[in-house]
């Protein structure tokens, strides 16, 4: 736990906490306050993931220069605390498509800087434990957000709560700086030319890590899809309100379940490897999603499901970035984490989409056997990848 690490940490914990609270009172906002439609939530949504993932790809090639990363991970967070609470003073649809749309954009930014600043200040037998550390304070901030947001709405209303948001979103670009200002160069760096690197970052033992996490991520759908299963499934035995209130408390153990997870999952990486991990995730979302399918409207087994999902992206979330970070050479570990958060966006992005249309035309069985396949071939491309070699890091491209 160095000054560096409990930097980040804290920078995600407070970020997600702060982008969290427009997130949870979004739909209310557009529908409540400015009259949209649900098809208008989708559509901002939509774009403004798009957006997150284009900045994702393009966030790679500043992050790998050592001072560029730097800036961004400071505009990043900077920006989406400001976009996202700004969000609050919008009096039209459009207004909140573009606030909502830049704020991604500048998250998606943020992502390989501060992923790639993370592997500056530790050392690389402990990367497991150290992004084990910032996921957990991550899916903290991901289970506060949400309650910070009710409290906020019972005394404030909910524009005025949007606009307290940025609090601790501001709190997040001081806590990154604290980070940075830990960290040390050992000599003056040159500045690189900005590029983004993908050849190189395909290239051997790294580019096959990257079929199996595509596999991963393209069944790794949206939490919210499990929650509509749960509230359909207990619907007719509970009713509307109650199956929701059991929906969100199930959503609430899926995130504690990541929270308690992502060290675990850290620690596991660095002594074993992060193969084992992965495969371990995708084993645990393979089993939550065929449990899904098949069972019925018990409260209980729902509960296990949501806990062994959990489990699974607790512990992939955290083995995929270390992995990353212990494979990629330092000269292009910006651009390599780029990649990889381009793969999570726009997979989640069709995990969501086909699962949804499944879901809708076939049956949620046909859903969540078609995501439970893609995790199990992602188990298979994990088992079938040789172990990161240690020297790995140092090779040059």
């Amino acid at each position: 736990m160095t000054r560096g690490v409990a930097g980040i940490g804290g920078a995600s914990l407070l970020a997600d906490i702060g982008h969290e609270v427009p997130t949870a009172l979004l739909p209310s906002f557009l529908a409540s306050t400015l009259g949209a439609s649900g098809a208008a939530l989708g559509l901002i949504e939509g774009i403004a993931d798009g957006c997150a993932g284009i900045a994702r790809f393009a966030g790679g090639a500043f992050a790998d220069d050592p001072e560029r990363r730097r800036r961004s991970a400071v505009g990043g967070y900077t920006a989406t605390a400001v976009f996202s609470s700004l969000i609050g003073v919008a009096t039209a649809v459009w207004q909140v498509g573009v606030l909502r749309a830049a704020a991604w954009s500048a998250r998606g930014l943020r992502v390989p800087a501060r992923n790639a600043l993370l592997a500056d200040v530790v050392p690389k037998h402990v990367y497991g434990r150290a992004y084990g550390f910032e996921r957990m304070m991550d899916n903290l901030g991901a289970v506060g957000g949400p309650l910070l947001a009710q409290l906020l709405l019972l005394f404030v209303g909910v524009r005025s709560a949007m606009l307290i948001s940025v609090i601790p979103g501001l709190l997040a670009a001081v806590a990154i700086i604290y980070a940075i200002r830990a960290t040390r160069l050992a000599t003056k760096q040159e500045r690189r030319p900005l590029r983004i690197h993908i050849r190189p970052v395909l290239r051997g033992e790294l580019g096959r890590l990257f079929v199996g996490i595509s596999a991963f991520e393209i069944g790794n759908v949206a939490a919210t899809v499990l929650i509509l299963r749960a509230v359909q499934l207990l619907t007719p035995g509970h009713g509307v309100h109650s199956a929701t209130q059991i929906a969100l408390w199930l959503y609430t153990g899926y995130n504690l379940t990541a929270t308690i997870a992502s060290i675990p999952g850290g620690r596991l990486g660095d002594r074993r490897g992060n193969l084992i991990v992965l495969t371990i995730g995708a084993a645990s979302f393979a089993v939550a999603f065929l449990g899904l399918a098949l069972t019925g409207p018990t409260i209980a087994l729902l509960a296990l499901f949501f806990c062994v999902a959990g489990l699974g992206i607790g512990f992939a979330e955290t083995a995929e970035n270390a992995a990353v970070a212990a494979l990629a050479p330092a000269h292009i570990r910006g651009s390599a984490f780029g990649a990889l958060a381009t793969i999570q966006s726009f997979g989640n992005f069709a995990a969501s989409a086909v699962a949804g249309l499944l879901y809708t035309v076939v049956s949620p069985r046909a859903a969540f056997l078609y995501l439970a396949a893609w995790m199990i071939i992602a188990l298979v491309a994990f088992l079938m990848t040789r172990s990161e070699p240690a020297t790995l890091e140092g090779e040059v491209v």
